[in-house]
């Protein structure tokens, strides 16, 4: 790994990413049946919009909804879900975004869920309208902040995050009031059964990221649900039988990455998710056993589905501990060489290691170097 000559080349250093499947640290490492897949489609001329309508039916089949559609990532399918709940298939009015005039415009959210990523929402010229606290919402609070100007409701699905009155209730609301819900999921795979899981709640629209669990590009991700609205975000993206440019024209999908995908959704749903948590599982047990004893420190392995992406090691510091703070032992790791990248810190008291994308023989060089900042 740290020989790799096309980032020496740039003057850029690999580093060994336990922080989980977050952008800004490369999301995650594709197969080789997925990088040759790309290299194969890379080499000849395809008609794209036949290729998007077949991808479309594998993501389609994937999550057992009525149609898919593969996006620039989990944001840009955030985009088109709601541009294509306000415009619906209107040729007009997808020419027309942003502007909204005319069209109902408001997207309903849990203020519990806002979150650094909720601008895609608005994107297309939508308005977020929040409902409940920072803390606690109900199903009477959400029922009022819809409105006949109400083009959906959002719900967002990730570690940590406050769910108001749950999934199943905002579906029930929303739709007594004849409002679709979307849902945006982008790290909530694994487990594959969440591919079809909200889907089956009942949920309009579900997007995932591509190139996280998926194992997908990077820039890849996928939006499925029922056949009307589909159909309205491609139009939005890439109109396939029209002239006209959709507000998604700068977030389309190349052929490389769509046959990327597509190949990863296969292996993804295809491959053993007991053995792929086994090895986490492995991993984590490591680093936890190597970091036992040291006063004032606190290790358990978590893995609750709700706040973890796999199993891995958390590290409390108790009163006790006189060692350095979190945020300079992030800084010690992340400037070592190789840096070393983990999770926690800012709002959360404690230091996890993500062992989704820690490469084999790199819990030993974790373990190693947390040691020598902690002891």
């Amino acid at each position: 790994m740290f020989g790799l000559r096309v980032y020496k080349k740039l003057g850029v250093s690999p580093i060994i990413n336990a922080q989980s499947w977050v952008t800004a640290l490369g999301g995650s490492i594709m197969r080789p049946e997925v990088l040759s897949a790309m290299d194969e489609a890379a080499n000849a001329f395809v008609d794209i919009k036949k290729l998007n309508r077949a991808a479309g039916e594998v993501v389609a089949l994937a999550c057992g909804a009525e149609q898919g559609l593969v996006t620039a990532g989990c944001s840009a399918a955030q985009v088109l879900m709601v541009a294509a709940c306000m415009t619906g298939q209107s040729e007009s009015n997808v020419e027309q975004l942003p502007d909204t005039t005319g069209m109902k415009n408001e997207v309903v959210l849990f203020k519990g869920q806002r979150n650094r990523y909720d601008k895609a929402f608005v994107t297309a010229g939508a308005k977020l309208v929040t409902y409940g606290s920072e803390h606690e919402g109900t199903a009477d609070e959400l029922e009022a902040a819809i409105n006949e100007n109400t083009a959906c409701v959002a719900f967002v699905i990730m570690p940590f995050a406050l769910h108001g009155v749950g999934l199943e209730e905002t579906i029930r609301v929303a739709h007594e009031r004849g409002v679709p819900v979307i849902v945006d999921a982008a790290a909530e795979l694994p487990p594959r059964a969440n591919l079809s899981k909200f889907h089956k709640m009942g949920a309009d629209m579900v997007a995932f990221s591509g190139g996280k669990g998926i194992g997908g590009p990077q820039s890849s991700g996928l939006l499925a649900g029922k056949a009307d609205l589909v159909e309205a975000a491609v139009m939005n993206s890439l109109n396939l039988d029209s002239s006209v440019a959709g507000i998604g024209r700068p977030m389309k999908v190349s052929k490389e990455n769509i046959v990327g995908l597509v190949t990863a959704i296969q292996l993804f749903t295809d491959s053993d998710e007991a053995a792929e948590w086994e090895g986490w599982q492995l991993k984590a047990q490591y680093v936890a056993e190597r970091l036992q004893g040291i006063d004032g420190v606190k290790v358990k392995i978590e893995d609750d589905p709700a706040e973890r992406q796999g199993p891995q090691p958390v590290l409390y510091f108790e009163d006790e501990f006189d060692g350095p703070t979190i945020s300079e032992i992030k800084e010690r790791l992340e400037n070592g060489d190789p840096a070393i990248f983990v999770g926690g810190g800012s709002e959360r008291a404690e230091i996890n290691i993500v062992m989704v994308n820690v490469q084999d023989g790199e819990e030993i060089v974790i373990a190693d170097r947390m040691n020598e900042i902690l002891r």
